[in-house]
């Protein structure tokens, strides 16, 4: 394999098997505990016959994914560690197995260490008289036992101290479905197994997680140390206080809710509906952070401010009062307030319909969702969106229907009952035509529709009906105009892939309509570090600018002369301009020049 992306892929099956292999295809959990016995590899063969023919013989299933040169068997086994009776069967298994691996002239760890998981089992290997030695040795060194105690030397049983034990048996009241976890916010914090890729100095590849571990380098604000500190709020033994623990507020008030880790981490640890979720519990019946009412009810407030945007926009640039307008917002002062458009997006392309404007054919229509950021900020980017697929497709774009919202500020502040209205308002509003898609301009608003609004609102089937129908522009055009030949501009492009549309969406459209178009170069990844919300809010303005410091003001500043600044994101755009002071576009709005000024 030459070609760089394929070998990304097939680097990162190796790489991510230890947390994939947790996970059987039918969802269901595995785990280690049998993580790398060994035999000498000439006995592999017969005793991967026999070892499979043991988890046959107690119901069990497992993935090996390595180290077969090695003789050394890595392998995550859907034991089941939450009832009496699957501990007790992971007890006979390990018995059983430890005596195959010694029939084998094997060793119980090959690789890492006995821990607690076998070091009761050492005897069958090593014999009573020899572990009986280990531990008087280990007392002529440390005869007040203040040194590990309980590992190897007298150890404790292996199903004793188990990770799950502590954790509540019934499922918590939650507010998002967690379907891959069968509603279970538990088991979704067990996803995380510490395989620790979210632990990077740098981005993996084109990858995006965890860029606030990259900037503070702290434990606690990796993905790992979240999903840690929220196993323990579980538990209820070391963090006593549920939902309203400080601990885990403040580990998770640094999270950007990029959601990089749900595509990165090898079992799709999703921090991002994590931290919504607690928030949600945090807040309930209290008194929110300022920028929770100011920033996450951002589209109620850009509806009212519309009538007097210009005004608004004048005293934006009067210091004192924008000075105090951040303060009582609590938005961070080093920001600039965004300017709002005089004109919306929906308002102009009913305006440039005309009000006796009369659809023949419903098959002849492109329905494009007017979100918030399109519809009140950067309301060209829906212009130019309509120039491209009237020009690629001819057919007629849609105008929007009025107060439709994601809901996207109410999840990534934690306002989920006002998310789960504001997603029953949109459902009742939309009217979406059979069999047509919905064109998501806003890679955040298109994430928030396809997975947070079903997940949000399981039970009603127009939400998974909506969230099946989001398109990218480049994913309809690819789809429904593959013949279209779309403007060759032949230059660099530099820029940002968003976080959102990196996990959840996938890039490979929009990779391959900026090949066709000769826009050459690859798109940053790593985080921006505005993530809507996250880089305005009070005391997050460091790590705000140092995610951008690491791939994507940098990539920006060595660009050639003359090349595309792209980002499809209103974040990345506005971080791009208040941080490096260079206009960055949307991908509609390149193509929407190239197309020359033949507008209708």
């Amino acid at each position: 394999v030459t070609d760089p992306a394929g070998q990304r892929a097939l680097w990162r099956i190796r790489e991510d098997a230890s947390g994939t292999a947790t996970r059987m295809p039918d969802g269901t959990e595995a785990w280690p505990g049998w993580e790398d016995c060994a035999v000498p590899p000439a006995r592999l063969g017969p005793y991967l016959r026999d070892f499979r023919a043991l988890l046959a013989q107690h119901g069990l299933r497992g993935t090996p994914y390595g180290h077969f040169g090695d003789g050394c068997i890595h392998v995550r086994i859907d034991f089941d560690l939450l009832t009496p009776a699957g501990v007790s069967r992971f007890r006979r298994f390990s018995e059983e197995l430890a005596d195959l691996v010694v029939t084998h002239g094997g060793s119980l760890s090959g690789e890492h260490g006995d821990g607690q998981a076998r070091a009761e089992l050492l005897p069958r290997m090593y014999g009573d008289e020899l572990v009986g030695l280990f531990g008087r040795f280990k007392d002529l060194w440390d005869p007040d036992g203040g040194l590990n105690p309980g590992m190897l030397a007298r150890p404790a049983r292996l199903d004793e101290n188990l990770r799950f034990d502590v954790l509540p048996r019934r499922p918590v009241d939650v507010a998002f479905g967690y379907p891959q976890d069968g509603g279970d916010f538990a088991g979704a914090v067990r996803r995380c197994v510490g395989v620790a890729k979210c632990r990077t100095e740098t981005a993996p590849g084109a990858g995006v997680m965890c860029p606030s571990y990259r900037v503070t380098g702290e434990e606690a604000h990796s993905t790992r140390g979240r999903a840690r500190l929220l196993h323990e709020m579980l538990a209820g033994e070391v963090i006593t206080d549920g939902w309203r623990s400080t601990e885990v507020r403040d580990a998770l008030d640094l999270c950007l809710s990029c959601k990089g880790c749900r595509g990165d981490c090898p079992v799709g640890v999703d921090m991002a509906t994590y931290k919504a979720e607690f928030l949600h519990h945090h807040y309930r019946g209290r008194l929110r952070p300022a920028a929770h009412y100011a920033l996450g009810r951002l589209p109620q407030w850009l509806r009212l401010a519309r009538p007097f945007a210009v005004l608004l926009n004048a005293l934006a640039r009067v210091r004192p009062l924008a000075g105090l307008a951040k303060r009582l917002a609590g938005i961070t002062p080093e920001r600039t307030i965004p300017e709002l458009a005089t004109e919306t997006y929906s308002r102009w392309l009913r305006g440039r319909q005309g009000k006796g404007t009369h659809i023949v054919s419903s098959s002849r229509v492109v329905q494009v969702w007017a979100d918030t950021f399109t519809e009140h900020l950067s309301p060209q980017v829906g212009r130019a969106a309509v120039r491209v697929l009237e020009e690629a497709t001819g057919r007629t774009v849609l105008p929007p229907p009025s107060k439709v919202c994601c809901g996207l500020t109410y999840v990534s502040t934690g306002q989920l009952d006002a998310a789960r209205a504001v997603m029953r308002r949109t459902l009742d509003r939309i009217g979406l035509l059979p069999g047509h898609p919905l064109v998501v301009l806003e890679p955040s608003c298109a994430a928030t529709l396809r997975t947070d609004l079903p997940e949000l609102l399981p039970d009603d089937s127009r939400a998974h009906e909506l969230a099946s129908s989001v398109r990218t522009l480049a994913q309809y055009l690819e789809e429904y105009a593959p013949d279209w030949a779309p403007p060759r501009l032949d230059r660099p492009a530099v820029g940002q892939t968003h976080c959102h549309q990196h996990a959840v969406l996938g890039d490979a459209a929009e990779r391959r309509l900026r090949e066709r178009m000769g826009l050459t170069g690859e798109l940053s990844g790593g985080c921006c570090g505005l993530a809507g919300n996250f880089g305005f809010e009070k005391g997050h303005w460091e790590v705000s600018v140092a995610c951008a410091e690491e791939q994507l003001l940098p990539a920006v500043r060595k660009s050639e002369p003359g090349a595309e600044v792209l980002a499809d994101g209103f974040s990345c755009r506005t971080q791009l301009d208040q941080l490096a002071g260079r206009r960055a576009r949307h991908l509609a709005e390149v193509i929407a020049e190239g197309l020359g000024d033949g507008r209708p």
